[in-house]
């Protein structure tokens, strides 16, 4: 089994698209909220989502795709913190200190791949890539399960954010919590210092 991963240029759209919106519908998920004020995705694409992705992705990748044996299997979108106007403005995940770091901000498993290790891969890639465009570091704003650490199990499929469990095997550290949560549970703030 060959992985790879690659980050999200004009010629890698459809291996994103088949990941994050294989039907390709309009009002479907784009994951361009974290990046685009409506007003980008208006100049960016005339209002269409997928258009504004697609100019976002000719301008710098914003994110990165998994291969498995040349399969695209996993989206993780990120980049700089103060690139990413979600966060850049957020009041509920402030940052813990001045390092200019990058956030992951969504991680996507596509369907059918869920379950087989692809977010292990997908985040080392994501790690990898980001050093490689000289990020000092990369965030990650996962959830604690119910019960800690080594709680339940979770259905992440619709998570996006990812759990505590995924990013300390990736080489991860609780630095900090948000006043941020996701489906009703608290967002941990984890670094990986990469300088």
């Amino acid at each position: 089994m060959t992985w790879t991963t690659h980050p999200v240029t004009p010629d890698r759209f459809d291996d994103f698209a088949d990941i994050v919106n294989p039907r390709r519908r309009a009002r479907a998920c784009w994951c361009v909220a974290p990046r685009l004020r409506a007003a980008d995705v208006r100049d960016l694409g005339g209002g269409d989502r997928e258009r504004a992705m697609r100019a976002l992705c000719a301008r710098h990748p914003p994110g990165v795709v998994t291969y498995r044996d040349g399969d695209p299997v996993g989206w993780c979108h990120l980049g700089p913190r103060a690139d990413i106007p979600r966060l850049a403005e957020a009041r509920l995940i402030r940052p813990v200190d001045a390092v200019p770091v990058w956030s992951i901000v969504c991680l996507v498993v596509r369907a059918g791949h869920r379950r087989q290790g692809v977010t292990g891969h997908l985040i080392d890639g994501a790690v990898a890539w980001a050093r490689s465009e000289g990020a000092p570091a990369v965030e990650a704003y996962p959830v604690e399960p119910p019960g800690g650490k080594n709680g339940s199990r979770m259905d992440t499929a619709r998570l996006f954010v990812g759990t505590r469990s995924m990013f300390d095997r990736a080489g991860f550290d609780v630095v900090g919590t948000t006043d941020a949560q996701a489906n009703g549970l608290p967002r941990l703030i984890m670094r990986r210092t990469l300088t």
